[in-house]
């Protein structure tokens, strides 16, 4: 006879139930503070220049006010259906273990496909290279767009000449990339309180020009947007590209997930972003309306302008150009860092050589800083500012990366819908195709804008997409040449158990990413020392599909025999490697292990016309793997307890 549960032990788990649920809810606010900071920086600042660049593409060939509805009603449809539909009601759903984003998009995928998975990384490598595209853009235009506000105050347009709003806008940005070797975790704490103003400005600003036409919430009615399309023809393509700025930063909603979760970015978006974002666009537009009114009631052209500074009031228009700018600085801090974390995701996968990471902050290990990704996209920020010079310019470029990525993910969201989420074929399909056809019509819209400047992300995500192709390949090449005549270690440690050469005290590890064969490393120091530790363990560092490794998932030994053993340490793609410290845990499973010895194969290559890789993919690919960051400061081992060996491969 089962006993039941006594009234104190029901109530201890009420108890219990309750406090975790209050603590949710104390939570749950600074999570969603943060979120509305970091999340929803990019998407945030789009009110800067969409709308903008969207009626400037429709008054080409004149305007009326219909036309002004339909463009906005598109920007309103698009918010909701792509941002609110897309990302936030379904895509948000499909997370690996509560990380998003086109990488963690990409692991979950793999996790469920046993054929065609070069065809699923591939997918995955090209939506890394468009985001480095859109990472390079979205500071260089947030802030320009901002800092071009300065041209909108009385006297700005003479004051502030073109070349001034560049040298300020460089400054900005130089600043932003220089403080990120030390850390933003101060500073990162008044993003959200900064964006919170900053969106309620928004609102504010828009219902104060909703009287001026009314008839913009007509926007509201789809037929609006539909009718736009259809009658406008390949001008109505145009504006669909231009229009598609309103959602750039929507990726972000996935990629943050896992630093804020689900419900407070949801609930975000929902009470405060959306809201704020849909009445400023309403209150452009109607601004906009009653602007064309009254320059067909005086009988003068209609010019398109700068709305969003245009509607604010005078006397608060230069507060306002400092609150855009700090919320573009804002925006553009999320993107590097997403840069950053993009990465080290990258370089954990296999995608990328390995870089060196610092962690700035010792609370949260999300936060880190790559020099060399930092300068790179400084360099490419320098270099399209510098050659668009204004905003409007650069706007062409911007969308081809973001609806890139777009269409990779919901690629990537099919085959998460069948392989792991176990849909049938019609299911996934019904909910996959409508949000394609969507970012493909978007895609394609963008991609008539190549020529003003949509071959620059291009550009770079191709460049990107090399270097990663180059890696990869070039990896698995070396590694068949190193496993060529390769010994099984089962077969060295019986040779060495029938014929045992000089033993020394202590313990040796060998770093080799194959454990089944004898390391190269292992190999050299018998031959050149003529010695073998009294305890050797072969380990492979393994990096697994999902974003964390659980602590006693971290290690596993296998035993070979009295002289060896097998280990291998498992990290998660967000992780990054502590080798040293994860075997001194171990033990007594690894005794000893923190005075071991590491042994290290530091291989070289030298490039061979004859076979491999064509030249210039071997002169790429040994580029890459000379400044590859040094294996011991990647896998967090001490210096002075490290021994590399290795030897020299034609390629």
């Amino acid at each position: 006879m089962q006993s039941q549960p006594s009234a104190d032990s029901e109530s201890a788990e009420a108890s219990q139930s309750a406090h975790q649920q209050h603590d949710n809810r104390h939570r749950l606010l600074p999570l969603t503070i943060g979120a509305i900071g970091v999340v929803f920086g990019d998407i945030g600042t789009s009110p800067l220049y969409a709308f903008r660049e969207a009626l400037g593409q429709t008054a080409a060939h004149g305007l009326h006010g219909e036309e002004i509805i339909g463009v906005m009603s598109l920007m309103l449809w698009a918010l909701i259906i792509i941002v609110t539909l897309k990302y936030v009601t379904f895509l948000m759903r499909a997370d690996n273990d509560g990380e998003g984003g086109v990488l963690a998009l990409l692991a979950l995928a793999q996790r469920g496909v046993k054929k065609r998975g070069g065809a699923v990384l591939a997918l995955g490598a090209i939506g890394a290279a468009l985001f480095y595209g859109d990472a390079v853009i979205t500071p260089s235009l947030s802030v320009l767009s901002a800092i071009e506000g300065l041209k909108t105050l009385p006297g700005g347009a003479e004051a502030f000449t073109e070349d001034r709003i560049l040298i300020i806008s460089l400054g900005i940005l130089f600043g932003l990339f220089a403080i990120q070797s030390r850390g933003t975790e101060v500073v990162s704490r008044l993003f959200g309180p900064v964006c919170i103003v900053w969106f309620l400005a928004l609102a504010g600003l828009g219902i104060m020009h909703l009287a001026d036409g009314p008839g913009i919430l007509a926007a509201f009615l789809p037929w609006h947007a539909v009718g736009f399309v259809a009658s406008h023809g390949v001008l109505g393509l145009f504006v669909l590209g231009a229009v598609f700025l309103t959602v750039t930063g929507a990726e972000a909603l996935t990629a943050d997930m896992g630093h804020f979760g689900k419900v407070p970015i949801r609930l975000a978006w929902l009470a405060l972003v959306f809201p704020a974002l849909a009445l400023n666009y309403l209150g452009q537009g109607a601004f906009a309306i009653h602007t064309l009114e009254q320059a067909q009631a005086s009988g003068h052209a209609f010019a398109n302008q700068d709305w969003f500074f245009q509607m604010i009031p005078a006397a608060v228009r230069l507060p306002m150009v400092i609150l855009a700018t700090l919320a573009t600085i804002i925006a553009s801090q999320a993107v590097i860092t997403g840069a950053y974390s993009l990465t080290q995701q990258a370089i954990q996968l296999g995608l990328l050589p390995r870089l060196k990471i610092e962690q700035t902050s010792a609370g949260h290990a999300g936060q880190i800083y790559i020099g060399s990704v930092n300068w790179l996209v400084l360099f490419g920020v320098v270099v399209l500012t510098l050659g668009f010079r204004n905003s409007s310019s650069m706007a062409a470029a911007y969308g081809i990366a973001v609806t890139g990525t777009m269409v990779i993910t919901c690629c990537l969201a099919y085959i998460v819908t069948r392989r792991r989420w176990g849909w049938n074929r019609a299911k996934s399909l019904a909910v996959i195709v409508p949000f394609i056809a969507i970012d493909l019509v978007f895609f394609g819209a963008n991609i008539l804008r190549v020529v003003e400047g949509g071959w620059v992300p291009l550009t770079i995500a191709s460049g990107l997409l090399v270097v990663i192709w180059t890696w990869m390949r070039g990896r698995r090449y070396t590694a068949t040449l190193e496993d060529d005549n390769a010994l099984p270690l089962a077969e060295m440690a019986a040779a060495l158990a029938r014929r045992p050469p000089a033993r020394v005290q202590g313990i040796a590890i060998y770093l080799t990413a194959n454990s089944e064969n004898t390391p190269h490393a292992l190999l050299h120091n018998l031959k050149h020392n003529h010695v073998l530790h009294a305890h050797n363990y072969v380990t492979t560092v393994r990096t697994l599909q999902k974003p964390v490794c659980e602590p006693e998932e971290r290690l596993q030994i296998e035993r070979v025999d009295d002289n060896f053993s097998r280990v291998e340490l498992r990290y998660g793609f967000m992780e990054k490697p502590e080798v040293y410290q994860d075997l001194i845990r171990a033990g007594d499973r690894i005794p000893g292990a923190k005075m071991a010895s590491f042994f290290i194969g530091r291989n070289s290559y030298a490039f061979s016309p004859d076979g491999g890789m064509p030249v210039w993919q071997d002169v790429l690919f040994i580029a890459m793997h000379r400044n590859a960051a040094d294996p011991t400061d990647y896998f967090n081992i001490p210096p002075n307890r490290v021994i590399e060996l290795g030897a020299q491969y034609a390629i």
